[in-house]
């Protein structure tokens, strides 16, 4: 294919996807290093489980947009590599990080309809619908040995992939489960004056809510939580959720002066504005009135491209209007591409 013929975003997108593979990917392990530079693979002292399943959705949306080969080959090796670290099964100890490998794999089933990423969602699903418990009147816990401690990074993606699975096997069961984690997160922990989404509860087993914890991530996923409910029932309750989180994330945590979105740290924070973008992007595929939301996204990448690029590489940091110096990390990587990603189907 001739790079040439592309739009520019798709360019970008192409070159981010090669700086990923070219600089991240390690064969020896068949997973992505989680930094780079990372001599012999030295920096992997910690397998971050949720950063991989977050590797996968971007190889998914590569292969997606232009259906090249080299995107299954890795998803294919990606998937060996993450069940040999995790010892030979698919779940672990955190509720949210099981979601969001089970929402990559669902994806990444539905590009390619290889069995084995249905099954690996499947089982994911099944153990992670043990997270429900009566604490807090409801919702999924955080994490296994924590189980009065609810949070919105382990509800609203299980709503997004309840919906999803939902969608893709027509189970009502999963669709119950959707609305109801879906209620219990709207009522607990969205602030009903303005749609600002809060990040958890109980948390120090005195019942307080975590309102001074203001990241992207949490406003994302609810945005995606009240989308993939719209999907479902076109009902227009769920795009005003989804708008109103939108606009009160704006207010909070964007730049006042440029709107970009906020640097929110290396390591995991790396990931947390991609995930704003992902449902974002997916809130203008629904909504052709979010012309606000799409604005919003395009400058954000245009910063990025003309600001936060590594100057001799194609890679990005945690800060979109600085370009990164020295090593870079996986999840920030990540981010960039999604929201490159993300232009492609905006234009």
């Amino acid at each position: 294919m001739n790079p040439y013929k592309l739009g520019i975003w798709e360019e970008r997108a192409d070159q981010a996807q090669v700086a990923l593979d070219a600089l991240f990917w390690n064969e020896s392990i068949r997973m992505y290093n989680i930094e780079t530079p990372c001599p012999n693979g030295e920096c992997n002292t910690i397998f971050h489980y949720w950063w991989m399943a977050h590797a996968v959705d971007v190889l998914v949306d590569g292969l997606l947009r232009t259906g090249d080969d080299r995107y299954t080959t890795r998803l294919n090796a990606l998937h060996k590599g993450l069940l040999q670290r995790n010892g030979g099964v698919w779940p672990n100890e955190l509720y949210d990080d099981m979601e969001w490998m089970a929402l990559a794999w669902l994806r990444a089933y539905q590009a390619t309809k290889e069995e084995v990423y249905k099954e690996t969602a499947l089982v994911l699903w099944k153990d992670i619908q043990t997270g429900w418990n009566t604490h807090m009147d409801g919702g999924i816990a955080w994490q296994k040995s924590q189980l009065d401690y609810k949070n919105t990074p382990a509800n609203a993606p299980a709503v997004i992939l309840a919906a999803r699975l939902y969608q893709a096997f027509a189970n009502p069961v999963d669709l119950e489960w959707a609305d109801r984690i879906y209620l219990w997160l709207k009522e607990h922990l969205v602030d009903a004056e303005t749609g600002f989404v809060w990040d958890g509860m109980n948390r120090t087993g005195d019942g307080s809510i975590d309102k001074d914890w203001k990241y992207t991530y949490t406003q994302g996923v609810f945005i995606g939580a009240a989308v993939e409910l719209y999907r479902i029932t076109k009902d227009p309750i769920y795009l005003d959720d989804a708008g109103r989180t939108f606009t009160a994330a704006v207010k909070e945590l964007a730049d006042t002066r440029t709107g970009v979105l906020p640097d929110e740290g290396n390591g995991d924070g790396g990931l947390f504005k991609g995930i704003l973008i992902r449902y974002l992007g997916e809130l203008v595929s629904v909504d052709p009135e979010a012309t606000e939301v799409a604005t919003f996204l395009r400058n954000n990448a245009e910063l990025l491209w003309e600001k936060g690029r590594s100057v001799d590489e194609v890679l990005f940091g945690t800060r979109w209007t600085e370009s990164p110096l020295g090593v870079v990390s996986l999840s920030s990587q990540l981010s960039g591409i999604k929201l490159l990603e993300m232009m492609t189907k905006l234009g």
